[in-house]
Formats: C-alpha cells, structure tokens, sequence
C-alpha cells in the first residue's frame, strides 16, 4: 500500500469535501482518504499496483478539483 498526500484548494468546505470522499471511496484500489478541512491536504492510502498517484490527480481533476502535490 502507498500514501499519496495531494493538496484540494476546494476541500476546505464540507459540500467539495463530501463529494471527494465519495469519488475516491467508489474508486478500485483505494483503501482509505483522510481530508484536513484546515488546509485541503488529503492523505489517500491506495494499491500502487492499481493506481499511480498521478492517476489520482486525473481522477480528481475530471471533478472539476484542482489538486497540487
């Protein structure tokens, strides 16, 4: 299992921050998302077999979310 930390400048609200969890949960390969609603910093624990953390990032981008690293 991997760690990706990214950044979402929209998960400082609860609307973006729910409608992320239910994107990554729903996705095959991710075990757990840990959102900080203080600064946007996501903790995703996931396969790397299955998904590279810049798939995550195309993942969350395809929502309309703008992700850093």
């Amino acid at each position: 299992m991997q760690t990706t930390t990214l950044y979402v400048k929209e998960a400082t609200s609860e609307g973006p921050i729910l409608n992320l969890e239910s994107i990554l949960m729903k996705t095959e390969g991710v075990e757990r998302a840990i959102i900080d609603v203080d600064d946007g910093e996501i903790k995703i624990d996931h396969s790397e077999e299955k998904l590279s953390p810049n798939q995550l990032i195309t993942l969350i981008e395809q929502y309309g979310l703008n992700v850093t690293k």
